[in-house]
């Protein structure tokens, strides 16, 4: 990414979360941008809020009357935030199921490029990048550094609860307690 793009994507990221700010619309940073704030490597693409599933048809009007450019893609459960070349998701749904309430409360409200915006938890992080493994899209290459980046801010034992169906995920954590990254709990 180049040193534009990467200002592009940073300012559409603050004038998202100013305008559901202001909108009063339950929210959350996750993804990508929510790991880099608690530590790991800056993504190289777009950033994620979220909002309740409720909520996603008002965010989507309080965007557009922010003067945000606002489009629908074929997918039922996100608008995308554009700007330039450079775009921000805005989703109610993650890993196939409306997102509550109780994911966005869980989040702290944390300094993003010098804006006050509710970040999603380490531990919340992690498990919608894993819950989101499958056969289509299993890239452990990126999802490493967020792991090892965050693995002293995440509860590892609420993750494994979190992900247990979900075999891809499962293969990742014994990956990282081989890895020595996180201590896999023994066997009983």
């Amino acid at each position: 990414m180049q040193p534009s793009e990467r200002d592009e994507i940073r300012d559409l990221l603050k004038r998202t979360a100013v305008a559901l700010k202001q909108g009063d619309v339950p929210f959350a940073l996750c993804g990508g941008y929510a790991a880099w704030v608690r530590g790991a490597p800056e993504p190289d693409h777009d950033a994620d809020f979220l909002v309740p599933d409720a909520e996603s048809e008002r965010a989507a009007k309080v965007l557009a009357d922010a003067d945000l450019e606002v489009q629908e893609p074929p997918e039922d459960w996100l608008v995308k935030v554009v700007s330039g070349g450079s775009f921000v998701d805005v989703l109610w749904r993650t890993c196939g199921h409306p997102v509550e309430s109780d994911l966005i409360d869980r989040a702290e409200v944390l300094p993003v490029l010098s804006v006050q915006m509710p970040v999603l938890t380490a531990t919340d992080i992690v498990v919608t990048k894993l819950l989101a493994l499958d056969e289509h899209y299993c890239d452990f290459a990126r999802l490493l550094p967020v792991a090892r980046a965050l693995r002293e801010q995440v509860d590892w034992a609420a993750v494994r609860r979190e992900i247990g169906t979900n075999d891809f995920a499962v293969v990742f954590l014994q990956l990282l307690d081989r890895l020595g990254v996180v201590d896999q709990p023994d066997a009983a």
